[in-house]
């Protein structure tokens, strides 16, 4: 049978059917395509759920993170997507990062930077504004608290240093990480973020409150100043 499914999904082979196809053979053998199918339910008169699942992946050159920005009314524009399927993309997408950080957090203790961006990048990688986030630390490396200290706009976000170690001394914390995220993509930290660093490092010092690290996290990747050598 011709993969673009022309006929509705009940007449299609059962191995070819999504649901049939996740209940005999797993979740993992599906494509995205086929698990966006399962959630819109149907397509239009001229596409099945899945070649119209296969288009707005495609809109989005096949990535999930692109999926992820789609607005309501940008997934409504296309033909057999209405609010409610539009609306159970959106809920799926943000089900699936709140499990990502929650695994994340079931054994909260910071080993490597990795261990920090595995947490961070599902909060606010993919963010079109920046945030700025302090992890607080016992002496075991073990996260006592996550704090969203400040939220600004593309390019930058205002820090308030008295405030993030006020919190710090409230929770006895002994170290802090910070992270902030580029929606722009790049990397490489600013001279602002390169002075902030140092700022909040010596705040730290004075306070015998340890700064281990500020990560620059981006959707894909992310910069470590302890890693880089630059903290």
């Amino acid at each position: 049978m011709s993969k673009e499914y022309k006929l509705p999904i009940t007449q299609w082979h059962v191995d070819d059917r999504p649901r049939e196809k996740l209940i005999s053979k797993g979740y993992h053998s599906l494509s995205d395509s086929e698990l966006v199918a399962i959630l819109i339910g149907s397509g239009n008169r001229e596409e099945s759920a899945v070649a119209l699942s296969k288009r707005i992946l495609a809109s989005v050159n096949n990535n999930l993170n692109e999926l992820a920005k789609m607005s309501i009314t940008q997934l409504i524009d296309f033909k057999g997507i209405g609010e409610a399927k539009a609306i159970a993309i959106i809920t799926a997408i943000t089900l699936g990062k709140r499990l990502q950080i929650e695994r994340a957090l079931i054994k909260p203790s910071v080993s490597s930077s990795k261990s920090v961006c595995d947490i961070m990048q599902p909060k606010i990688g993919n963010l079109e504004h920046e945030e700025f986030w302090v992890l607080f630390l016992n002496n075991s490396n073990t996260i006592i608290n996550m704090v969203q200290l400040s939220k600004g706009g593309l390019t930058e976000t205002v820090v308030d240093i008295r405030m993030l170690f006020k919190k710090a001394m409230e929770l006895l914390s002994v170290a802090i990480i910070v992270c902030h995220n580029h929606p722009s993509g790049k990397l490489s930290p600013s001279e602002a973020d390169k002075k902030l660093t140092q700022k909040i490092k010596i705040a730290g010092e004075t306070l015998d409150i340890k700064l281990l690290d500020h990560l620059i996290i981006t959707e894909t990747a992310y910069f470590s100043f302890a890693d880089q050598g630059v903290l």
